[in-house]
C-alpha cells in the first residue's frame, strides 16, 4: 500500500491505467453537501445506536423515535445539492470510464449529479415502502402528512444527523402520530436497508457481477466498517483487481489497498480536470 505525498498524481496514475472503473462511495463524499457523517477519522461510531431493522419492524416506540427525527431532519437531505466530487464522478461516467458506481449512501445526490450507472447499496431515503402490500411511495407527499399530523413538532430544535436523522429527545414521542399506508393500512418505511437488515439478493449480484467486469476498484468517503462495502473490497483483492481508496481517515480496507490517498474526495477529485 502506498500512503502517497503526492495524492493527485497517485489519482491520475492509477485512473490511467483503468478502462472499466468500479467506484465506491461512502459518507463522505456528501459530507461537503451539508449532510454528517456517523465516523470519526478513526473510524469510530459518533452517535447514539442507530434503528435496528428488527426493532423497527417489531416496536412502535421504535417506528415513532425514526418517523419523529425523520420529519425534521428530512427535508435537509431533500434540498443538499450535489458537490463537486459528486460532480466528478458524473464527468467520469461521461467519458466512459465508469463501469459502476456503487454507492452506500442514501441520498442520491450521485443521481443529481448526472451519474446513471449508480446502484444504491443500502437503498433510497426519497422513497417509502409498505412492508405488508410492497406499495411505494414519494417521501416528500408522506411529509405533508407527518408534518399535518405533528404541527408542534416542527419547531423542535434538533441537531442533524446521518441519512435524515435529527437528535430528538424520546420523552416527546407519546404524543407523536406514525403514518400508515393509504392502500392497506400497513407499516410504511423507507426505503433503505436499516442496520442488521439484508440487501437484497438480486442487488448484491448486480454489484459482484459490475465488479468482475472492472479492471480497478475506487473507494471514495468510506470508512468501510460495513460489511457491504468492505466485502466488495475483499473480492476485489481476491481477483487481483487493484484497489484506491481516497478517504481523510483510516478505512477497514487499508491494508487491501495499492494506492491509499489520505484526501476528502472533493480535493482528490476535483483536482483531475
Amino acid at each position: 500500500m502506498q500512503n502517497s505525498t503526492r495524492p493527485i498524481t497517485e489519482l491520475q496514475r492509477f485512473l490511467s491505467t483503468s478502462e472499466s472503473l468500479f467506484t465506491l462511495t461512502g459518507a463522505g463524499i456528501s459530507a461537503p453537501s451539508g449532510l454528517p457523517t456517523y465516523r470519526d477519522t478513526e473510524g469510530k461510531w459518533l452517535y447514539r445506536k442507530p434503528i435496528q431493522h428488527r426493532e423497527f419492524l417489531q416496536q412502535e416506540h421504535t417506528r415513532k423515535r425514526y418517523w419523529a427525527r425523520s420529519t425534521l431532519g428530512w427535508p435537509a437531505v431533500r434540498d443538499a445539492s450535489p458537490n463537486p466530487a459528486h460532480l466528478a464522478l458524473a464527468r467520469l461516467e461521461r467519458q466512459g470510464r465508469i463501469e459502476q458506481l456503487v454507492t452506500q449512501n442514501v441520498d442520491r445526490l450521485h443521481q443529481r449529479a448526472g451519474s446513471n450507472r449508480v446502484i444504491d447499496l443500502h437503498g433510497r431515503l426519497d422513497r417509502v415502502r409498505c412492508i405488508e402490500c410492497k406499495s411505494l411511495y414519494q417521501r416528500e407527499i408522506l411529509q405533508a402528512e407527518l408534518t399535518a399530523k405533528n404541527p408542534w413538532l416542527v419547531s423542535a430544535a434538533a441537531e442533524a444527523r446521518p441519512d435524515g436523522d435529527r437528535d430528538l429527545e424520546d420523552t416527546v414521542l407519546d404524543r407523536f402520530e406514525i403514518p400508515c399506508c393509504p392502500g392497506c393500512r400497513g407499516i410504511l418505511m423507507p426505503d433503505v436497508v436499516f442496520f442488521g437488515g439484508n440487501i437484497p439478493a438480486a442487488r448484491n449480484q448486480d454489484c459482484i457481477a459490475a465488479l468482475t467486469r472492472s479492471d480497478a476498484l475506487l473507494v471514495i468517503g468510506s470508512s468501510l466498517q460495513v460489511y457491504s462495502g468492505y466485502r466488495l473490497c475483499r473480492l476485489a483483492a481476491e481477483q487481483g483487481i487493484p484497489i484506491a481508496i481516497i478517504n481523510p481517515g483510516k478505512t477497514r480496507a487499508d491494508s487491501l489497498a495499492d494506492v491509499r490517498i489520505l484526501e476528502s474526495a472533493s480535493k482528490a477529485l476535483t483536482a483531475l480536470h
